[in-house]
């Protein structure tokens, strides 16, 4: 950092910090952004700030949204009789790239998480129950296969069945179109588990 100019070396170390993005590759934004027009750092600056200035969380599931329901919360053809519940937006954007599923979602904002302090009243799960009392006939938990997810999954199926309600979860186990051998023990062991029928 000490070659760069002060302003420069900022812009890296602030690049830095997003997920993902390691020195080499924050310092090629910075000097991609340094060599765009004005107006066009401008423009990404802006869109920035009304990210953080605009978008909040839907009154009804907790997605993203710049209004106080979501397009989905606002789609009245969809399935109110069933409920995906999710722990981020980007996996409610994976479910509906599918465009099977024609239900409604509920974000957790998270998953549980003790190690880092993320209990369930950290987490949007009271919001789930009066949603469900709301005429729901079965929750999907669409959660990552991690301890975190699992541990979620279980805590919510745990919580969940006494309100009279289906509880399923998706299965995991091999992608289309893997290879059996370039596949961890974990996931051969999730779709043993998770086996169906055919």
């Amino acid at each position: 950092m000490l070659h760069y100019a002060r302003p420069l070396a900022r812009l890296v170390a602030e690049l830095e910090r997003l997920p993902g993005v390691g020195p080499k590759s924050a310092q090629r934004m910075a000097f991609h952004i340094l060599r765009q027009p004005a107006d066009e750092a401008q423009q990404l600056a802006e869109a920035i700030l009304n990210v953080k200035l605009s978008i909040r969380l839907c009154a009804e599931c907790s997605n993203f949204t710049d209004q106080e329901y979501c397009e989905i919360c606002r789609d009245v053809k969809r399935d109110r009789t069933i409920m995906c519940v999710v722990a981020e937006t980007r996996d409610l954007i994976a479910m509906e790239k599918t465009n099977e599923f024609r239900g409604m979602y509920h974000v957790l904002q998270g998953v549980l998480n003790p190690m880092e302090d993320v209990t369930p009243d950290k987490l949007k799960i009271k919001e789930l129950y009066p949603r469900i009392a709301n005429g729901v006939n079965e929750v999907i938990l669409a959660l990552n296969p991690t301890t975190e997810g699992q541990t979620t999954a279980l805590y919510l199926a745990r919580t969940l069945k006494p309100l009279g309600v289906k509880v399923s979860q998706i299965a995991h186990g091999l992608p289309a179109g893997g290879d059996l051998d370039y596949a961890d023990q974990a996931t051969l062991i999730s779709a043993l588990q998770w086996r169906r029928e055919i």
